[in-house]
């Protein structure tokens, strides 16, 4: 990758991406840490988690973005965000830390729905917002990943719907079940009271 080669040895030395600035600690060690406190200390409230969101942050999360996913309504690919990447990264970090950041409107498009002649709605944020979004989803899943039961699935890292149904099949199999319900609300963000 183009970006790698930007990169100097020593920056890439650990996590997935391997992503760290020269004598600082790398981003993923930084969440391992903040895991560790919140499962260790559950009264602990962790009120300045704002530095997180920095360079070495966004840089792994663009690093992890899919090369070919859709473009919000800037139109903006990962190649052509990559091209100025440096400049792209430090102007979207700049933005973020003196609050002048504002999400861009989300691009409406419909993809087919089993079943039914209605489509399915999709909300596709442009790049710099999928940036912001994925730096938000590390930092709240170090906190928050450990609180959750064993048996959720939806949107966890390294759980999927597979695992979800073998779980299932082996609760079914090895118990006297007599009932199995599957339910879906209809339209339910469209009708639950938002008040």
């Amino acid at each position: 990758m183009v970006l790698e080669g930007r990169l100097s040895r020593q920056q890439l030395r650990c996590g997935e991406t391997r992503i760290v600035h020269s004598n600082e600690e790398c981003v993923e060690t930084k969440l391992q840490r903040i895991a560790k406190k919140a499962s260790d200390d559950k009264r602990c409230q962790f009120t300045s988690l704002f530095h997180l969101m920095n360079k070495a942050l966004l840089l792994e999360c663009f690093t992890q973005l899919k090369g070919k996913a859709a473009s919000g309504i800037d139109h903006v690919t990962k190649e052509v965000y990559g091209r100025e990447l440096d400049a792209n990264l430090n102007d979207l970090i700049k933005r973020l830390h003196d609050m002048s950041y504002r999400p861009q409107p989300a691009l409406r498009v419909y993809i087919p729905k089993a079943g039914s002649a209605k489509g399915r709605p999709l909300g596709i944020p442009v790049l710099e917002d999928k940036l912001v979004q994925a730096g938000l989803v590390k930092i709240l899943q170090a906190i928050y990943e450990q609180d959750f039961i064993d048996d959720s699935y939806g949107f966890r890292p390294e759980r999927n719907c597979h695992d979800a149904l073998r779980a299932l099949s082996k609760a079914v199999e090895g118990n006297p079940v007599h009932y199995i319900v599957e339910a879906d609300i209809k339209g339910f963000f469209d009708n639950v009271d938002q008040a």
